[in-house]
Formats: structure tokens, C-alpha cells, sequence
């Protein structure tokens, strides 16, 4: 029986080595497949395989009984005892980042030195027990922090990058003031959040204005906006940390509130993503440079030692790049470090358009050829025009306006008339309508909590009218325009055991930050042109605390421009790791389809007769 230390979950893998390969799993509950160095069949080097593995907490491993114990058991029993041992190989068997060689012992023992260590003050400093993979998550920020002045945490989204970002905080809060820096829907998260694990620390949320000096064992809490528009008077503090959540708001270097967040003087700055490249490996230069600006050269280097090597399909330039962010870059993935999470289902429904919508759609179609797409800005802009109005028509035709019709061609012909005058029943005037409501339906009648989301504030609007309508219960709606308080507030009645059945989302406000782990189902009525946003949303509910399988359904109406969408979408899920690229560039779907000549850009967005 071999016991094989992984890092950056702080747990022990145990597998059984007999007669030169590797055999059986060990009897456990919790066994799972872990890419491992092991040597090759016929014992003349080493290969990486996928070894099943029964898992162990390192406290657990010294006081389990296992039948042939193996020299790296035997090792690591005398470490955990406080005793120094020599490691055999496969006591730290891991690949390292390149994948191609195996971590060191010297590594391996440093690392579960210094996090068992950080495990027993989290113990005492936060209220909340962390899992295993989460405290080697603080003691990593902790060793890179003190090697690098900065680090990037990029775990999937729902393992609990906010927790981790806490427990660094505690370990630093006597040495001076700290900063976070978030979405504004976030700022109440961050002060629930701190308040409930860390009360020790205290908080003050800063919307502007006069900042005085702030005292050690403080964290000042603001949102994005907020930097952008009085960063000057943060810059006048020195920050023991600051820490940026949702980093990828600062993906692209040239905005100003990427600017202000590289003026703050900080000894460390900590960048929090679940999403660190969305479009472009560049994004990722983005977030290096601010937490580590002189480590990583500057856009142009960049660029050409590995965007265009990668871009061009060099593996070599991928795995090279894995070893050169390594030291700063912590990116786990739920399959890795939580396998105890339950299942995810994706349902892809395609939803008929009604003879109203296809009247609708051929309409604006018929102003669009009419009125043609202009060129330079404006080309652009009536692009967008068009694709607002088509995905209006596709969620409900009732959504599409004479101002939307007006925007097509620029005229200002706004008479007020919108979705929301209450022309008409909702029922049976739109296939992905009609679609929703079954599943919310079901839901209810499963006692299964929902979340819907929309990219269109109009589009949530309808919908609550229409759930009040079809089902006589309230449903909140989370969105940018609401204050601060109500969103929090929202969330926390959402959360409660006799909370709402259902709420709806901007995508935008809700998609990010937020834990839903109460519902369990996910709708996205409208589809976002970038996975990586829809997917952001999901993992409000499939992330820890969740005990459910969670059902994702996407809906896209069919023999439109929305099925566009989602082939763009089957191209960009290439880019599902930070080494990935895309075809798109660094282009939102609205710009790459301007790019497109007249001819070819109406058929992108002409309705498709149906077979």
C-alpha cells in the first residue's frame, strides 16, 4: 500500500503497487481516478497514469489501519509524528506543472509542513472548518504572497475562493489595513461573509469621499465603480493587502478602473477569478502584471513568447507557459479537490418559434435589409440594434418595441410603448415562454427551488409578471438597478428554508459572487454570447454547501440567430483552461459579426426555414 501526498488538495492518496503495476483501489467510500508518476509495466522508467486512489485527511492517515503498509506510508506516519523521514518516490508521486516530471520530495514536505501548520491556526482564527484543498489554498497564498508580493487564486467557481481570501486575511490583520476590492453586488457578500467566519476582523464599506487613516485589523470594503471614480484617495493609504475579486473585470489594462487598481500600493496584491481567461490568453498577461507586474514582461513579450505560439497549436509553448505562472497561478478544478460534489446535468432545449414570432422576426429582418448596417462606428452600433431586437423577439414578442424598431436605422420615433404596457396574455405567444413555464411548473410541484437568468432587464420584468400571473406566487428579481441593501437582503431570503420558489437574475448583477446553493435548478432564458459568463451564473448554485444534482437547461430558439450563439458557444468551450485559445480573438459576438460583409451577416441572422 502506498500513501502519495497531494499538494494542492492537502490529502493523501493511498493506492496498492504489486508484482510491477499497479493493481485494485484500497477498500474506501471515497476512491477517485488521480493522475500519479508511476513506473512503467516492464520497470524501465516512469509514465503518468490515472490511478484509482482512496483518499485520506492527513490526521486520518497516522491512526488507519491498511494491510502491507509501503515505505511512503511509513514515511509520511513519521512526518505526521514530527520526525524527519527520506521519501521513496512514490510518497510524492505528483506531476508537477508541466506534467512531464514529478514534484519534488523537498516540495512535498514543505508544502504539508507549512499547511498543517496553517491549518491549526484557522482552527482558531475562523468559525467555519475548512476542507482540506482550502487551507493548502491560504497557505499557498501565504507562500506566494511572501515569494512573489502577489498571487493569482483562479479555483472553478463554488470552491470557495471568498473563504480562502478570508483566511489569508486573519493571518495578516495585525500587520496593518487591507483592502477588497469587488463587484458592487458583492460589497454585502463580503461583509456577511467576513462577519459570519471571521468576526475578529472588522469591516467598513467605502462608497467614497474622505478616507481616513485606516487602523490595523481593518478591511475596507468597495466596489469596482467606486475605485474607478476616488481611486486617488486609496492610493494614499499604504495596504498591507489588497485583494481583487472577480478579477477579470480587470482583463483588459487599458480601462481606467484597471489603472486605478495599479496605483494602489499594496505589499500584496491577491487577483480572485473563477474565469481568468474568458476570450484571449492576453487576459491573462492582464491579471499577471497587476498582482506580479515585473515578473512576466509586458504585453508584446507576451504575446509572442506564447499567444501566437499557442494560438498556431505549439504544445510545447503550452506547457511552457504552465511552468512559467505555476509559481503564481493556483487554478483547481471541482473534479480535482471536491469529487464529493454532486452531479451537474446540462439540458440543451431547443424552443419553436410561434407565428407571432416569426411574423416579428421576419419584420425586423425586412428594416434591417431595408435600412442596410452603415459602416465604421455606426455599422456597429445598428449590428447591435438588430441582434437586441431579433433575441427580444425570441424571448417574447411582446419585448419588442417601436424604439427598438426605431434604434434599427437610428431614427427617435420613442412613443413610449414597450412590453410592459400589459397588451394582451403572456401564455402561448412564445415557444421558449410557453418551454419555461413547464419546466418552473415541475419545479414547484417538486418543491424544487429555480433560478432564472436574463441578460435583458425588460425580458425579467415579464417574467415575474408572468409567474405572478400563471402561478400566484411572488418572484423576486436580482438586478444592477437595485441598492445594495436589497440585493443582499434578496439573496439572504432566497437562501431561507421557506425562501422563494423562484427568482429571476440579470445575468450581469447575479452571475458572479454569489452563493444560490438552495436551488438547484438553473434556466438561462436567453443565451450570452461567452459560455464562460453562462457558466459563471450556473456555479452560483454547483458550488460547496451544494447536496443536490444540479440541472442546467439552456434555451435557444431555434432556426435563428440564437442557434448562431450556440455554435459560437461549441467553438469557445476549446477555451476551457487558462492554456487555451479561441478563434474570436479578443472581440465581443457583436464586433466579430460586424466584421462580416452585408450578404453574409443577413444570413447569419435570417430565420432558417425549418425541415
Amino acid at each position: 500500500m502506498q500513501a502519495t501526498y497531494l499538494p494542492d488538495r492537502h490529502m493523501f492518496a493511498l493506492w496498492n503497487w504489486s508484482g510491477g503495476a499497479v493493481s485494485t483501489a484500497p477498500p474506501a467510500d471515497d476512491v477517485e481516478a488521480i493522475a500519479l508518476v508511476v513506473p512503467t509495466p516492464d520497470l524501465d522508467g516512469f509514465e503518468v497514469a490515472d490511478v484509482a486512489c482512496a483518499l485520506l485527511e492527513p490526521e486520518r492517515l497516522a491512526d488507519t489501519s491498511l494491510d502491507a503498509p509501503g515505505r511512503s506510508v511509513a514515511a509520511w506516519r513519521q512526518l505526521l509524528a514530527g520526525g524527519d523521514a527520506t521519501l521513496p518516490i512514490a510518497a510524492h508521486a505528483v506531476p508537477d506543472a508541466t506534467g512531464v516530471a514529478v514534484t519534488s520530495a523537498a516540495h512535498a514536505v514543505a508544502v504539508f509542513r507549512h499547511t498543517r501548520a496553517v491549518a491549526t491556526e484557522l482552527r482558531a482564527a475562523l468559525t467555519a472548518a475548512l476542507r482540506p484543498y482550502q487551507v493548502r489554498g491560504v497557505s499557498w497564498l501565504r507562500e506566494t504572497a511572501d515569494a512573489h508580493g502577489g498571487a493569482v487564486l483562479a479555483d472553478e467557481m463554488g470552491l470557495g475562493k471568498t473563504l480562502q481570501a478570508i483566511g489569508y486575511l486573519t493571518g495578516r490583520a495585525a500587520e496593518g489595513p487591507q483592502l477588497v476590492v469587488c463587484p458592487t453586488s458583492l460589497v454585502g457578500n463580503w461583509a456577511h461573509e467576513i462577519e459570519r467566519f471571521a468576526p475578529a476582523l472588522r469591516t467598513t464599506t467605502w462608497r467614497g469621499g474622505p478616507l481616513e487613516t485606516v487602523a490595523a485589523g481593518t478591511v475596507v470594503l468597495t466596489g469596482y465603480p467606486t475605485l474607478r471614480l476616488h481611486g486617488p484617495a486609496l492610493t494614499e493609504q499604504r495596504w498591507i493587502t489588497a485583494v481583487f475579486d472577480e478579477a477579470q473585470v480587470l482583463k483588459n489594462p487599458r480601462t481606467q478602473v484597471s489603472k486605478a487598481a495599479r496605483t494602489l500600493t499594496a505589499d500584496t496584491r491577491i487577483a480572485l477569478t473563477g474565469t481568468p481567461v474568458e476570450n484571449h490568453l492576453e487576459e491573462l498577461w492582464a491579471l499577471l502584471n497587476l498582482v506580479a507586474p515585473h515578473q512576466f514582461g509586458n504585453r508584446t513579450q507576451f504575446r509572442r513568447r506564447f499567444v501566437r505560439p499557442i494560438a498556431e497549436g505549439s504544445v510545447a509553448a503550452a506547457a511552457r507557459l504552465r511552468g512559467v505562472i505555476e509559481p503564481v497561478v493556483l487554478a483547481r478544478k471541482k473534479t480535482q479537490v471536491a469529487g464529493s460534489l454532486p452531479a451537474k446535468i446540462h439540458a440543451d432545449l431547443i424552443c419553436d418559434l410561434t407565428e407571432e414570432q416569426q411574423r416579428s422576426y421576419d419584420r425586423v429582418l425586412d428594416q434591417v435589409v431595408d435600412d442596410g448596417f452603415g459602416s465604421g462606428a455606426q455599422r456597429q452600433t445598428r449590428v447591435l440594434a438588430a441582434l437586441t431586437a431579433l433575441k427580444q423577439v425570441c424571448n417574447h414578442p411582446a419585448l419588442l418595441t417601436t424604439d427598438d424598431l426605431d434604434d434599427l436605422d437610428g431614427r427617435d420615433g420613442r412613443d413610449g410603448r414597450d412590453g410592459r404596457d400589459g397588451r394582451g396574455e403572456l401564455a402561448g405567444r412564445s415557444g421558449k415562454l410557453d418551454l419555461c413555464t413547464d419546466i418552473v411548473a415541475n419545479n414547484l410541484e417538486t418543491g424544487s427551488p429555480t433560478l432564472i437568468f436574463t441578460q435583458y432587464v425588460r425580458t425579467g420584468e415579464l417574467l415575474v409578471r408572468h409567474c405572478a400571473e400563471q402561478f400566484g406566487i411572488e418572484v423576486p428579481f436580482f438586478h444592477g438597478g437595485l441598492r445594495q441593501d436589497r440585493r443582499s437582503d434578496l439573496v439572504r431570503r432566497f437562501q431561507s428554508p421557506d425562501g422563494p420558489q423562484v427568482m429571476v437574475l440579470s445575468l450581469k448583477a447575479g452571475g458572479t459572487g454569489l452563493t444560490l446553493t438552495r436551488a438547484a435548478d438553473v434556466i438561462h432564458f436567453d443565451r450570452w454570447w461567452n459560455p464562460a459568463v453562462e457558466a459563471q451564473a450556473s456555479d452560483r448554485v454547483h458550488r460547496i454547501g451544494q447536496t443536490r444534482t444540479v440541472t442546467i437547461t439552456t434555451l435557444t430558439t431555434g432556426t435563428t440567430v440564437e442557434e448562431h450563439i450556440a455554435a459560437m458557444h461549441a467553438r469557445k468551450s476549446t477555451l476551457t483552461g487558462i492554456t487555451g485559445t479561441a478563434d474570436t480573438a479578443d472581440m465581443s459576438g457583436v464586433a466579430q459579426l460586424a466584421l462580416l460583409d452585408d450578404d453574409r451577416l443577413i444570413e447569419v441572422l435570417r430565420r432558417k426555414r425549418a425541415n
